[in-house]
This record gives structure tokens, C-alpha cells and sequence, in this order.
């Protein structure tokens, strides 16, 4: 049997044989008081891998002249009065009645890890890794709580975000399943599910051989311990030709639509992402990686904009079209932003470093109103002048419109009081809920 195959056992051994509700040998219904009522049910996370600049996005300031800007020195006009975005970004201006833009974003971390962390975990480092959002709300919304899809409830395209373990103290059963792959080729050779070079019929003869080697399976056919490996190995094929496979197959998905979203690995990983939210995962990240720009940033630009452009706006659309929008939340950001002022001297010639000061964050759906800005930055972009929204403030918005309570406890393996997010939840997004 391939090893695409036996990994993925393993990730079914660790993601289903515990759906009786257990997590540190405590019934996942003593934290019950953690879900209140949810307006949303699903959540498409777009991760900007390395940090998108602000200014070259969502809060243009091209009046702060060449040095900020660069040749991206011009904004445009949305389709809601008053808010502008950067004019390199033209699809999704007319689409700002669906989204909000949080411009006043800070933690003032400038390393990739830590900020990284920071963002998805709500908290600053410290004796305790604590899991990120995708992995809470895998707990809270997973396979304990109702959730019977075969692909996992935390599934991330198409490369592992790296940076800390997602799933921190909650454990493997916790980690995302990580596609591989790219959606934009003829097959999208997801691991575990596409075994590449390996032909279906191939595929069935090694299980067959399998089976026939499997002499100690069926001496000892009533040992639960073989009984729960023969599920899983159900269960992994059931991955590989069942209703998954029909979810990472694009080939039947209308072409005009797949041209819309771009014939790029994230333009179609945006189309994926709608069909797992279709088929009810509950969390999916988009790792979109290339942002991280020391060096030749407008030269990327050039690539990323556009590429960001048509594969969101037409995720926006393509929700709204099929009356998805309304429990899907959509957020768009990185750990950080980008130095405001650009670095023309060598050897960086013409790039941006990390900054973590001020940046953006675009969120979409799921109970969060559109056509909205909130907090302010100065005139270049360079620090928070109003209304400052921390990265807890972020998330337990987002939890609190998935049914989380971000006041919450989550359960560990040392029975500590351990609080889903840092302090007391003041911070939520009351302007946009």
C-alpha cells in the first residue's frame, strides 16, 4: 500500500477513533457552555504567507508621495461611498458592500513567528502553545460536536503554514489536514487522496495484496484494535473514492467560472475552498504565499495583485451567488504588514520589511456587516491613530459569530484554567457584528 495511503490511516486513526467525545479523558460536553448561538458556520481564512503591504491594499495613501508608494501611487473609488482602496485592486472594489475593512490592526511584532502566533492563536508567546483558531474551531465544531464529513473540519490549501504547530496543546488530533498539491493543474494531486503515478485499479490490487499478506488480521478478526484499523482503512478510502474526491476534482466545475477565479494555484484554491464549505467544513485556510517582499516588491506586485483580485472578489460573489455568504466568514490578512516607507537602497532596491505596527484585515460574511471601515491609520501609513484592534479582538469576533464563546475555557492535558482568549473579550467588533 503507497504511503500517501498508510499517512492518511494514521491522520484517520487520530482525527475519528475519538468521536466519543473525549479530550484529555473530559467529555468535550463539560466545556458546553463555551457555544452560544452561531451565525455562522464555516470560516475561509486567506493567510497573506510573509505579509501583505496595507498601503498597497486596503489603506492606500498616495499622497504620501513616491517614497511610500512606489509606482502603486493611485487609489480608486468603491461601490460604497467614501472608501477607497488601492486602485491596483479594481475587482474588488466593486465589491466593498460585502466586506469590512479593519485598518487599525497591531501587536508591534516584527519576526514572522511570533507574529505569526500572535495572529492566529490570540495569544504572545509564553510556557503554554496555544492552538490556533482553525484548530478551535475544529474542536468546538468538529467531529465531538455533530460534524460527520469525511474530509476533516481544518483543512488547509495547499501548503502547511509552518510557523508554529497549529494545533498547540490540543494535540495531533487537532493538526489541519494540509492538501498538497496545486488546484490549478490538470489533476490536483491532493496527498493521501491522489496517489500520483498510481492508477485507481492499482490502487484496489495493492489493497487486495494487502489483505491476502494480512494472516495475523485474520486470526484475531474480533480484536478491536484490528477491527479500529480496518476503520480506518475504510475511512481512508472513502477519502480516496468517495465524496471528497469529488470535492478536490475540478474538472467538472464550469470553465468560465474557473477562468474567473484565475488559472492560478490561488484562484482555484479560492473555488475549492467554496466546495469544502459546501460540503460543511467548517474551517479552511488558504495559504497564499509570496508576501514576503525585502526585496523587488513592486515587481511582484504586479503578480500578486491581480492574482489576489480576481481569485477573492470572485469568492465573494460566488458565496453570495449561492446564498453561502451570510454563514461564511471570510478573512483576508497576514502576521504583519509592511514597511510603509519603501527601501530603495541596496541591497534591498525598491522593498518592503516587516511591520507590525499597522496593517489590515479584511473580513467578510458570516454576520459581519459590509461596507465598512474601522480604525485609522496616519497619513503614511505608519501607525494607528484610531480606535487600535489587537489580534484577540480579531478572533474572538470571528468565535464569537462561529457559536464560540471567546470568554471561554478550553481543555488541556495538565487540567489548567485555560482561557480561549487573553483578556476579558472587550475588544470584539461591535461596529461590524
Amino acid at each position: 500500500m503507497s504511503t500517501n495511503l498508510l499517512s492518511r490511516r494514521e491522520m484517520i486513526k487520530l482525527g475519528l477513533l475519538g468521536v466519543g467525545g473525549l479530550i484529555f479523558g473530559t467529555p468535550l460536553s463539560a466545556f458546553a457552555k463555551n457555544l452560544i448561538e452561531k451565525k455562522a458556520k464555516a470560516v475561509i481564512q486567506i493567510w497573506l504567507w510573509g505579509g501583505a503591504c496595507h498601503i498597497d491594499t486596503f489603506d492606500p495613501k498616495p499622497e504620501a508621495g513616491y517614497d511610500f508608494c512606489g509606482s502603486l501611487n493611485n487609489d480608486i473609488e468603491t461601490n460604497v461611498k467614501g472608501i477607497r482602496i488601492n486602485a491596483a485592486l479594481p475587482l474588488l472594489a466593486k465589491q466593498a458592500d460585502k466586506y469590512s475593512l479593519i485598518r487599525s490592526v497591531t501587536h508591534g511584532i516584527n519576526a514572522h513567528e511570533t507574529a505569526s502566533y500572535i495572529m492566529q492563536t490570540g495569544h504572545e508567546p509564553g510556557r503554554l502553545v496555544y492552538p490556533s483558531a482553525g484548530a478551535v474551531i475544529s474542536l468546538f465544531k468538529g467531529y465531538q460536536n455533530g460534524y460527520n464529513g469525511v474530509v476533516p473540519p481544518y483543512v488547509v490549501l495547499t501548503k502547511s503554514q509552518g510557523r508554529f504547530s497549529e494545533s498547540g496543546f490540543l494535540g495531533p488530533k487537532f493538526k489541519p489536514f494540509v492538501t498538497g498539491g496545486d488546484p490549478s493543474k490538470n489533476v490536483f494531486e491532493v496527498e493521501g487522496i491522489i496517489a500520483k503515478g498510481i492508477s485507481d485499479a492499482r490502487q484496489f490490487k495493492r489493497r487486495n495484496l494487502l489483505h491476502n499478506l494480512d494472516t495475523l488480521g485474520k486470526i484475531n478478526f474480533s480484536e478491536p484494535r484490528f477491527n479500529n484499523c480496518d476503520k480506518c482503512e475504510d475511512e481512508a478510502y472513502k477519502l480516496m473514492f468517495g465524496e471528497a474526491r469529488k470535492i478536490f476534482d475540478l474538472s467538472n466545475e464550469d470553465q468560465a467560472l474557473r477562468e474567473k477565479y484565475g488559472k492560478n494555484k490561488f484562484g482555484q484554491s479560492c473555488l475549492v475552498a467554496r466546495k469544502l464549505v459546501e460540503a460543511g467544513v467548517p474551517y479552511i485556510t488558504i495559504n497564499y504565499n509570496g508576501w514576503d517582499t525585502h526585496k523587488q516588491h513592486f515587481q511582484i506586485m504586479k503578480q500578486k495583485l491581480p492574482e489576489l483580485d480576481k481569485g477573492l472578489s470572485t469568492l465573494l460573489q460566488d458565496l453570495a451567488d449561492k446564498n453561502l455568504l451570510d454563514s461564511t466568514i471570510v478573512w483576508c490578512g497576514g502576521e504583519f504588514g509592511r514597511t510603509p516607507k519603501v527601501m530603495w537602497e541596496p541591497p534591498w532596491n525598491g522593498g518592503r520589511g516587516h511591520f507590525g505596527q499597522c496593517f489590515s484585515v479584511l473580513l467578510a460574511g458570516g454576520g459581519f456587516k459590509g461596507g465598512r471601515v474601522v480604525g485609522k491609520s496616519d497619513s503614511t501609513g505608519s501607525k494607528v491613530v484610531e480606535r487600535p484592534v489587537k489580534p484577540e479582538d480579531l478572533l474572538g469576533s470571528i468565535y464569537e459569530l462561529m457559536g464560540i464563546n471567546p470568554n471561554g475555557k478550553l481543555p488541556n492535558n495538565k487540567g489548567l484554567d485555560v482561557k480561549l482568549l487573553p483578556g476579558k473579550g472587550n475588544g470584539r467588533l461591535y461596529e461590524i457584528m
